[in-house]
């Protein structure tokens, strides 16, 4: 989950020529713009300063794929293998909100570095999201939402190459909610799951005065789609901790950046509220990694997740004074050491030739 102020906008729009400052600046509501901007800005992202767009990416095939799901919607989906090393398991990556796999995940080499270690890694953009069909940014239905990337990720597990690999999830702020309730509709399909800043609840910051919210949900009830929920300043500034980094964040051009959908904004509401009174139900093994200055999502919500799930193989990691977005924007050292700790985990976990 991110955000971008219009200042560092107009920053980058600036040194854009004119043809890039149109696709920029144009309504991507419908997946066929945003698929023109992604080819657009391609290789200028690919050219940024950060530490992870630095990786080497020897070593590892990429593939890309459109497949029509089951509701009809086209759906952009993007895997990373290790060329030559034997495969120790395969990871399935949920992004978060108004976010895609084509900026972060994939230029910041993260998929890269998994797969390099041994990992084949799958991910694929949400409907509505990224690259797939859907109005930007609007999840009609978080469930239908969970049931199409069960839909996506079950035929990748059932290829027969696949069948006899440890998998796991790996989920990044809502798409931490969105790895646990796939937990929740397969309980036994998992070896485990890695969770960075999960969406178990909203900080307070997030959460609009209860007046404002029942007059929002009045109006969502006619008007799902209309982009209304207001977000507050200083919520954007405390994203991204490494200010160099937030600079760079304009630069992910298929990123929602209006204010949110009430329909969307709503369905998220519900779905950490019933996600926070099912955190007992948790049993697969468990990695939860968060910043203890984060303000989008609570770090006290990963603490009663990790104390409460069943699940007694768990492990929570809180990285001091780091924000949200602990892979994309804290310091170097604070990334590396975050990615450090996942692959220790998974090294660990993918040894174990059990499901649990």
């Amino acid at each position: 989950m991110a955000a971008i102020t219009t200042k560092e906008q107009q920053v980058v729009v600036n040194y854009m020529s004119e043809e890039l400052q149109t696709i920029f600046l144009s309504n991507l509501d419908e997946a066929p713009a945003r698929r023109r901007a992604r080819e657009a800005f391609k290789d200028i992202q690919l050219a940024i300063d950060h530490c992870l767009f630095r990786l080497s990416s020897d070593g590892v095939k990429t593939k890309e794929v459109y497949e029509v799901n089951s509701r009809g919607l086209k759906i952009f989906s993007k895997s990373w293998l290790p060329e030559s090393s034997h495969l120790k398991a395969i990871i399935c990556y949920c992004h978060g909100y108004a976010d895609t796999c084509t900026f972060y995940f994939e230029g910041m080499k993260i998929s890269m570095k998994l797969a390099s270690s041994g990992y084949g890694v799958f991910a694929l953009d949400y409907p509505g999201f990224g690259l797939s069909d859907g109005l930007h940014g609007y999840i009609p239905s978080f469930e239908s939402l969970v049931n199409d990337v069960i839909e996506h990720f079950s035929k990748i597990k059932e290829q027969k190459k696949y069948q006899d690999v440890p998998s796991f999830l790996l989920g990044e702020s809502m798409g931490g909610a969105i790895a646990l309730n796939i937990h929740f509709k397969q309980p036994a399909a998992w070896n485990g799951a890695a969770l960075i800043a999960p969406l178990c609840k909203f900080a307070e910051d997030m959460i609009p005065h209860w007046l404002v919210k029942q007059i929002l949900i009045g109006v969502a009830k006619v008007l799902p789609k209309t982009k209304l929920v207001p977000q507050k300043e200083e919520v954007k500034d405390n994203i991204f901790r490494d200010v160099n980094k937030r600079k760079l964040a304009p630069y992910n051009v298929l990123l929602y950046k209006d204010k949110p959908r009430l329909g969307t904004a709503l369905e998220l509401l519900k779905a950490t509220q019933e996600l926070e009174q099912r955190l007992e139900e948790v049993s697969l093994p468990l990695l939860i990694m968060h910043g203890e200055a984060d303000i989008i999502t609570d770090p006290s919500a990963s603490k009663a997740l990790y104390e409460k799930a069943k699940v007694k193989d768990k492990k929570l990691c809180l990285y001091k004074d780091a924000f949200h977005t602990l892979l994309e924007g804290e310091p170097d050292e604070t990334i590396f050491h975050v990615l450090g700790d996942i692959i220790s985990w998974l090294d660990e976990h993918s040894s174990r030739k059990n499901k649990y």
